[in-house]
């Protein structure tokens, strides 16, 4: 129990938490225990045998666990939004999520000062901690390379320059190889900018260049070029039609012999068996942006109706792509295809085109999925948004108790959080959270996971995960019962001590 030079330390108790089932992202067993917390802080873990009237008086808001489960709060290692826009972010809350990381897949806000960005953020508030990356596609917009695929040397020299600066602050830089501009860059490109990362012991998060599963291998290599000069991290790791747990273990082979060899490399994924993005992933290289594809349609249409029609075939057929994006929210390439009475590839070509909706695909295999999640160097995201039209931006982490922990059992919990917290927080160079410890920052949350509840479906993807009773960041309750404060305590997260040059 605490002594008393703490207790005369600490003449106030902020908050206590009593009689959890403490998991403290560790990995280790639970304990039953109290957690006290002065402002933001941690301060104590123990027995603190507040029961006497001479101590409670000390304390301003006491919640009695129950025996539920405490433990950090998630870390969401791929996430997308808008705070200036939706701030309060309840979909990530209620999926027990405390951090959330921004700027991804090569597309920060394209200002000429990301700082300013934030500092509006941190006055207007959010939600939930953010940790944010500069995008490499919005990098090469501000310094004018665009999708110049051989950018001059005053352009590049422009772009990493202000990748230097950026980085001072931020937790490092996303790249979106298989999007416009992103996916114009070379070899010698992407080693001068991990270069930059290198010096400043930043973190290169990738969408990697094709997801495919005959393109996979070649396109994590491209990665782990980089990889010798900076941390580097596969984003949504994923193999598109691939079969099999063999298929994963040929990725894991390659991320271990990585390892092996002195690169330092991460992944996440999300529980889902689809993935969801730009209706142009379908559409070839040479057809992506709207000058490419008013090109093509007029001088190669036969040879891109037969690439969308292989390619969307291979990707499952036309009944595994969902639209998210009005005016075709909730049909499917299929349905458009009966409506317009006319082949799904001419749909794509005449009706949307590669820059008119988004989508769900669903072209993963779970034996193959479920084999990569059980990795224990495999952390998680939700590569969700609250208004996206997939069931992962308000249900994953929720998904990812109630469905390998509760009902198939293949995982433990205490293994389970430790990959949502503390090894999420070790991959972006946060030492102060991820982990319930005396001198952390107090971002927890309280639970039952028998009543965890991934509530979001595919025709309903916009309901709030269930079971998760108490969320608190920075030491105040941000959502209890289902309902979320109307004061944000999240902020603006700085990159900690030993990570900057």
């Amino acid at each position: 129990m605490p002594s008393e030079p703490f207790l005369s330390q600490y003449p106030q108790i902020d908050l206590l938490i009593s009689n959890g089932k403490i998991l403290d992202g560790s990995g280790s067993d639970a304990f039953v225990g109290d957690i006290v917390i002065v402002g933001d802080e941690i301060v104590y873990i123990g027995d603190t045998n507040f029961s006497n009237e001479a101590y409670k008086n000390r304390i301003k808001l006491h919640i009695e666990a129950e025996e539920r489960i405490v433990s950090p709060g998630f870390i969401d290692l791929h996430s997308h939004g808008d705070p200036l826009k939706t701030p309060a972010f309840e979909n990530f809350l209620a999926m027990g999520i405390t951090t959330i990381t921004l700027g991804q897949d090569g597309d920060s806000p394209p200002v000429p000062i990301l700082r300013n960005w934030l500092n509006e953020i941190d006055e207007k508030g959010i939600s939930v901690n953010l940790a944010m990356f500069v995008g490499h596609g919005t990098l090469r917009d501000l310094s004018g390379i665009s999708v110049e695929p051989d950018p001059s040397e005053e352009d590049l020299n422009r772009m990493l320059a202000i990748l230097d600066s950026t980085l001072e602050y931020t937790f490092g830089l996303s790249t979106g190889l298989e999007y416009t501009p992103g996916l114009n860059a070379n070899e010698a490109e992407l080693t001068a900018l991990a270069k930059v990362v290198g010096k400043h012991q930043r973190l290169i998060m990738s969408h990697i260049r094709n997801e495919d599963d005959d393109q996979i291998v070649a396109s994590i290599e491209e990665l782990i070029k980089q990889g010798k000069h900076a941390k580097v991290h596969v984003s949504h790791i994923k193999s598109v039609y691939g079969k099999g747990a063999d298929g994963a273990k040929e990725i894991l082979k390659l991320l271990q012999n990585a390892r092996q060899n002195g690169v330092n490399i991460s992944a996440d994924l999300y529980p889902y068996n689809a993935s969801y993005t730009g209706i142009s992933i379908v559409f070839p290289l040479w057809a992506k942006t709207q000058k490419q594809f008013d090109l093509a349609k007029t001088e190669r249409r036969s040879e891109l109706e037969e690439f969308l029609r292989n390619k969307v075939t291979r990707r499952n057929g036309p009944e595994a792509t969902l639209l998210g994006t009005g005016p075709y929210t909730g049909k499917t390439l299929g349905d458009l295809a009966r409506e317009y009475e006319m082949p799904f590839e001419q749909v794509l070509i005449d009706i949307i085109g590669p820059k008119g909706a988004s989508g769900a695909y669903f072209v993963m295999n779970d034996e193959l999925q479920t084999q990569l999640l059980l990795d224990p160097t495999i952390s998680f995201s939700s590569d969700g948004r609250i208004e996206g039209f997939h069931p992962r931006g308000h249900g994953a982490f929720a998904k990812l108790i109630e469905e390998y922990v509760t009902n198939r059992k293949i995982i433990s919990l205490p293994e389970l959080l430790r990959k949502m917290t503390s090894q999420s927080a070790q991959i972006l160079g946060i030492d102060n959270r991820g982990l319930l410890k005396e001198g952390n920052k107090a971002d927890i949350i309280i639970f039952d996971p028998e009543q965890v509840k991934a509530v979001a479906t595919y025709p309903k993807p916009h309901q709030l995960a269930e079971g998760f009773d108490i969320v608190i960041v920075n030491g105040k309750i941000a959502r209890r019962n289902g309902k979320a404060d109307d004061t944000f305590y999240g902020k603006v997260l700085q990159p900690t001590s030993h990570n900057t040059p």
